[in-house]
């Protein structure tokens, strides 16, 4: 079907001889210059009265510097192997965009390219559309400013087969727009949750397919709402047609959603543990094992970031929780399996083979697990007043189940993005502006296309449609607004094709919904018969088993499919499935089940569930609810500016630098990128406002170069005037100048450039000359300049020649007169000297002969003294260099020089040594004299007598070794004690009868020694200092010592004490001392000897000490020899 457009007329005649004509063009100098828009930046000199300007200003644009043709408008011929050429040549430079006219081309590279950084978003940010070369963020910058500045909700359609990058430029387009907007806490964090709701969605509805490993399956719209400002406020998200069927079913090399992959990849082992699941993909029926891992994906860490994402855009923790449940309910309902188990009556039902998932995942969703059996094996007919239940047999179970998760699945999608709207909506009341971002399916022909298909052609073709419209009612208006003349241009309406699949009557989606909804045997034959009865006599469908003849011998056409023309090509579509995909029927028993759950979010899932509000009515079929979104969504679309971004995929490897022209000349076919091309050069190719127009080409006329006084628009006049370009190639609008044919924009170009290149060489010759003048000049100046410095410097050095000379003479004259002044001078005092040296001798002569009696009686004394007094003093000044050190224990003191100072040198030392011990006493605190006391009343006690004494010397006497006072475990026993406790250690109380000991704690105070049980802290034995007669002690180095009471004293009951302890020297140092400043000043006895007597109760034992080989260590050990005799054994010591 063709209909009239009214369009800028343009003549097709030659252009003028003296035009640049294509086929003239140097191949070095090939032009390919993409469309302009207005604001082109330009190339602009000055130049007056023959002198250079001080300014030049050179902006890039899109005719400058470029690879191919930057937009397909102006492409020169135009045909679709001259289209395919130039998509290869940019892309074969990394040049992914072009243009046709404001739609972008964007082809995916496959790899990462260097044209997305911070630098080139400020680079973009709010230049016009064509001033640079072409790029997506040309696009959203355009888009963005219009919202912005002059009040235009906006929409930007991106469209391409899975593959082609439709997902990564919605995520640019929507990175800049976040980029160039408005900063601030509240602005940042609006942003935030934008960005990071695509990771979610991403997540829960891309999967790896073969022709992408980050397919979007399902369609997404986004309006993002700004304030007028320009910045922010939130969005909304509308999702269309998820393919649910991947989740019970993939193709051979494809993955199920990333998910569920992301879930057993990523989780921890608590979190796997809580949802009853394995990491391992191939305990799940719903996993394609052959493709579960794929290169460059880590689902681990994507299941992080997914986390992360659900936590800013404002999911709860129990709701990430509860999604995550559903999601392991799914990966569990795929592993019941039925079998088949027939009735007495002859009828087959279907039973679960294992009951362990279906227990487990019941468990997960709070079901009773009869609830879910019995509605997986039965289902209920309801009429107004009657319930039928029947059995379902194996097949018709395996049905039930995969409707559920597909439900489930499909349910818990469009909860997300429920849940999603609810956080990032626009909080404020007042109208926002709005720009929405459409990713969607592109047009699928496939070898076999089904319902899926069908449905995603005719959203495409709904949106070329109105892609037509808007843009031709665009080139319409900026016709009538610039007032231009205009023809009508024939071109194709798809409206036809629109009206064959959603006419509300004889519509092909309306024929399917009545099919679903008749009574009686439905099936996809049946559907198809309607099909070839209605539609047969349709210009676009094509079937064998129509009524039209001329389709009953193509054999290319089987019995069970259908095709359609779509605006893009033929498409062959098998009927089988339509009915059950657009039924899309999930059993009540089971929507009632589900209902039934203890689980939240299930309750929200399944309303119809309810059984206080069941619904008779059937559900709307797929077909019909597509139908309705579809609607929804071009009507929201006319209310906007359209922006759209066609993506292609170069290849099917997923390889870069790859371009195959076979598919991009498909994709190219079925996206109308030809006929877009077509429509935008039906008018006129190019136009421009006058001013940037003036401004680019005012150096191609003498009048107009280089500067014009009058309105803009007379000055292209008589700039096109005098290139006598024929009036019929261009016409002149209110605003603007429109050019009919690329090949005129390309003389302009090329008269431009060789213009250019005229003024560079001009600009160049300008510049040599003023270079070499003012070097001249430099040179001359510096000539006179280094000559006038010369001339000084010579005079100079004659001035100082002359002076140096006279100096010298004059140096001469004054050496010779002070030489003859010096001469007499001398003589003279020559003879002073003599004559005074001869008066001296005789006056001592003189003086000698009186007096020299008087010299020969006292000169020896004076002579003795004399010595002595300087020996002495070279003594003492000796013996302060050789002082020895201030320590006490050191003996060294210098040898004495002479024989007389013996006794002044001996004495000099006793008083050294004294002075020097008292400096050293000085220092010490009361706590070390204290210390020092208790050593040196040790050695008086010990040394050179026990044998153990010298390795004790070295060891600080520390007296609490217990902390008692700071021990909780001694807390009892501290608090008992009246007095200062001097000293708590553990010893050994030595048993008579075997030898043996047992750990005691000891503990002196100032009046009593104390003995207490180690484990308890039990005071066992108390014995004032008084009643101690005597300590005794061995010999050699063992730690055994007694305690001898006074007999008739209180504490002697039970007789004397043998103890042992590594502490002996110490303890019986603080006893002698305790002792010794008791009150009674009664001295305590120390019996150092071999063999001694120990009182125990009524008889006496000795204790006798011998050397003998180690036992039990190094330590001593006490053995039982009789009643009367106890043997300590001491290791002898090498």
């Amino acid at each position: 079907m063709t209909q009239s457009l009214v369009l800028g007329a343009g003549s097709k005649q030659l252009l003028h001889p003296k035009m640049f004509r294509p086929d003239e063009r140097d191949p070095e100098r090939d032009w390919d210059c993409p469309r302009l828009s207005r604001h082109l930046p330009s190339y602009r000199q000055d130049y007056e009265g023959g002198e250079p300007a001080a300014k030049m200003e050179v902006k890039t644009s899109l005719l400058d510097n470029m690879i191919g043709v930057g937009d397909m408008v102006l492409l020169e011929p135009l045909s679709e192997d001259s289209f395919l050429e130039n998509l290869k040549n940019r892309f074969d430079h990394n040049e992914i965009y072009t243009y046709i006219g404001s739609v972008v081309i964007s082809m995916n590279p496959y790899r990462s390219l260097p044209i997305y950084t911070p630098d080139k978003v400020e680079e973009y940010r709010n230049r016009n559309f064509y001033e640079l070369s072409p790029h997506i963020y040309a696009l959203a910058d355009e888009a963005y400013r219009s919202l912005r500045d002059q009040d235009k909700d906006q929409c930007i359609l991106i469209t391409g087969e899975s593959g082609a990058g439709k997902t990564e430029a919605s995520k640019l387009v929507m990175s800049y727009v976040a980029a160039v907007c408005g900063k601030g806490q509240e602005v940042n964090k609006v942003k935030e949750q934008l960005l990071q709701s695509n990771p979610v969605l991403e997540a829960f509805g891309n999967a790896k397919t073969v022709r992408n490993d980050n397919s979007s399956r399902f369609g997404k719209y986004m309006d993002i709402e700004f304030d007028f400002k320009g910045d922010p406020l939130g969005g909304v998200i509308s999702n269309y047609l998820l393919e649910k069927s991947r989740v019970v079913k993939q193709p051979r090399g494809e993955r199920n959603f990333h998910v569920f992959y992301q879930l057993l990849s990523g989780a921890s082992d608590d979190t796997l543990k809580k949802l009853k699941l394995h990491r391992d993909f191939s305990k799940y029926n719903y996993l394609s094992l052959d493709s579960a891992a794929v290169n460059g994906l880590d689902d681990a860490a994507n299941f992080r970031t997914v986390r992360n994402a659900m936590q800013i855009v404002g999911f709860m923790e129990d709701e990430v929780q509860s999604v995550l449940e559903l999601v392991a309910a799914v990966l569990k309902l795929g592993n019941i399996e039925f079998k088949p188990e027939s009735r007495c009556n002859g009828t087959d039902e279907s039973r679960i083979k294992d009951k362990n998932d279906l227990k487990e995942m019941c468990e997960l969703l709070g079901i009773e697990q009869s609830v879910l059996e019995r509605a997986f094996s039965y289902r209920t007919v309801e009429a107004k007043l009657e319930k039928v239940s029947t059995t379902l047999n194996v097949a018709q179970a395996y049905y039930a189940r995969d409707a559920l998760a597909k439900n489930l699945y499909s349910r818990l999608f469009s909860w997300l993005v429920t849940r999603i709207n609810e956080s990032i909506k626009a909080q404020a009341k007042t109208r926002h502006k709005v720009m929405g971002v459409l990713d969607i399916y592109g047009f699928e022909i496939f070898e076999d296309n089904s319902f899926e298909q069908f449905i995603i052609n005719y959203c495409n073709e709904k949106l070329q449609q109105i892609f037509i419209e808007l843009t031709l009612r665009e080139e319409q208006e900026e016709y009538v607004r610039e007032g231009i003349e205009w023809t009508n241009i024939e071109y194709f309406n798809n409206a036809i094709i629109c009206d064959l699949i959603e006419k509300n009557q004889n519509g092909i989606l309306a024929m399917l919904d009545e099919e679903c909804l008749r009574p009686g045997t439905v099936t996809d034959e049946t559907f198809l018969d309607k099909l070839n009865t209605v539609c047969a006599e349709h210009q676009h469908f094509e079937s064998r088993l129509s009524k039209n003849s001329k389709f009953l011998t193509d054999h290319s056409l089987p019995h069970s499919c259908f095709r359609i023309q779509h605006y893009a090509g033929k498409v062959l579509y098998r009927v089988e499935g339509f009915v059950d995909k657009n039924n899309d029927l999930l059993y009540r028993d089971l929507s009632q089940a589900m209902y039934k759950a203890n689980h939240s979010l299930i309750k929200q899932l399944f309303p119809e569930g309810n059984p206080a509000k069941v619904n008779l009515k059937r559900p709307p079929t797929a077909g019909f609810q597509f139908k309705a979104s579809v609607g929804t969504l071009m009507r929201n679309l006319q209310t906007k500016n359209p922006n759209y971004i066609r993506c292609i995929k170069p290849n099917d490897k997923k390889a870069s630098h790859i371009f195959n022209e076979s598919l991009v000349r498909h994709q190219a076919r079925y996206l109308g990128l030809m006929e877009n091309v077509r429509v935008r050069r039906a008018g006129y190719a190019f136009r421009q406002p006058y001013e940037p127009c003036l401004e680019r080409y005012k150096m191609l006329c003498k009048r107009t170069w280089p500067h014009w006084r009058g309105p803009a628009r007379e000055g292209v006049e008589v700039l096109m005037t005098d290139l006598q370009v024929p009036a019929d190639e261009f016409a002149y609008g209110r605003s603007k100048i429109f050019i009919g044919n690329p090949r005129t924009l390309f003389f302009l170009e090329e008269r431009r450039r060789q213009c250019l290149q005229d003024l560079a060489a001009l600009i160049q010759k300008i510049y040599r000359g003023w270079k070499c003048r003012s070097q001249f000049l430099l040179l001359k100046k510096s000539q006179i300049v280094v000559a006038a410095w010369y001339r000084r410097y010579a005079q100079q050095k004659k001035y100082r020649n002359i002076k140096s000379a006279t100096t010298v003479v004059q140096s001469y004259t004054r050496g010779w007169q002070a030489r003859k002044l010096l001469r007499e001078l001398k003589y003279q005092k020559r003879c002073e000297e003599a004559v005074t040296t001869i008066s001296a001798f005789w006056h001592g002569t003189q003086i000698r002969r009186e007096y020299r009696k008087f010299f020969r009686a006292n000169a020896g004394k004076k002579i003795y003294d004399f010595t002595i007094q300087r020996i002495m003093q070279k003594y003492f000044l000796g013996l302060k260099s050789t002082m020895p050190s201030m320590s006490p224990i050191d003996k060294n003191w210098p040898a004495r020089p002479y024989r007389f100072l013996d006794g002044v040198h001996t004495e000099l030392r006793r008083i050294f040594h004294l002075w020097r011990c008292k400096k050293y006493r000085s220092q010490f605190t009361e706590e070390k004299k204290a210390v020092y006391e208790e050593k040196l009343e040790a050695s008086e006690i010990f040394k050179d007598k026990k044998a153990l004494y010298p390795s004790s010397v070295s060891q600080p006497f520390k007296g609490d070794y217990l902390e008692i006072t700071k021990n909780p475990k001694y807390q009892k026993l501290s608090s008992a004690m009246e007095d200062k406790v001097l000293l708590a250690d553990v010893v050994n109380k030595i048993n008579r009868a075997n030898g043996k000991g047992t750990a005691r704690i000891f503990l002196l105070t100032k009046n009593s020694v104390v003995l207490a049980d180690h484990k308890t802290g039990q005071v066992k034995v108390s014995v004032p200092l008084p009643d101690l007669s005597s300590v005794s002690v061995s010999t050699q180095s063992d730690g055994f010592f007694a305690l001898k009471l006074k007999e008739g004293a209180a504490s002697a009951v039970k007789g004397d004490f043998l103890l042992s302890s590594e502490r002996l020297i110490e303890i019986i140092t603080k006893l002698h001392r305790t002792g010794a400043t008791a009150a009674d000043g009664e001295q305590l006895d120390i019996d150092i000897s071999d063999e001694f007597l120990v009182q125990f109760k009524h008889d006496k034992v000795c204790v006798k000490f011998v050397q003998g080989l180690p036992r039990n260590g190094n330590s001593a050990s006490c053995k039982r020899k009789n009643n009367r005799l106890l043997e300590v054994s001491v290791p002898t010591t090498a």
